[in-house]
């Protein structure tokens, strides 16, 4: 769980600048430091970064979205963060994908965007969290961490989502 809260967030800087960034990517794949997959002879298992990375795919080739809205805040120690980072686009497909990122391993997190676009309709998507922030996938376990249906409520032109602690969602605004 910690690489795909670490995974999720560098994506969304990559998406910030889209107009000067063409492209970014992971570098190594398969049985590496934050790995997408790992083998065992001929077992195989998807980590939590690859979903992060699936999850994503309506980003690429996409047209950033200014988002407005209040991330909250995160405190660890001396340390204070945004308690939500999002990046919001419009895919290939029309679409508009929000991607929301809830750094809290502890709470969830009520977050409420205005939208660009007040022809929405309906919010949903899928949520990528874990019972713990030291879950991961095993080759006895494969299924800790993988996405699960999530949705939001379209109204007054906004959309509102509650995110798990520790979780990445990725949000399809359909019209």
């Amino acid at each position: 769980m910690r690489d795909e809260i670490v995974a999720a967030p560098n994506l969304n800087i990559f998406a910030r600048p889209a107009d000067r960034v063409r492209m970014d990517n992971i570098a190594q794949m398969v049985n590496v430091l934050q790995a997408m997959i790992l083998t065992d002879g001929p077992k195989m298992v998807l980590t939590p970064t690859y979903w992060v990375h699936k999850l994503y795919l309506p980003f690429q080739d996409a047209t950033l979205v200014p988002v407005e809205f209040d991330p909250g805040t995160y405190h660890h120690g001396d340390v204070t963060l945004p308690g939500v980072d999002a990046v919001a686009v419009r895919a290939t497909d029309g679409k508009l994908y929000l991607s929301l990122v809830n750094l809290d391993p502890a709470r969830p997190a009520a977050v409420r965007l205005a939208l660009p676009d007040g022809n929405v309709t309906r919010a949903t998507g899928q949520v990528l969290t874990a019972p713990n922030v030291n879950s991961v996938n095993t080759f006895d376990a494969p299924n800790t961490v993988v996405p699960v249906p999530i949705s939001g409520t379209v109204a007054g032109g906004s959309v509102s989502v509650t995110l798990p602690a520790r979780s990445v969602a990725v949000i399809a605004l359909d019209r």
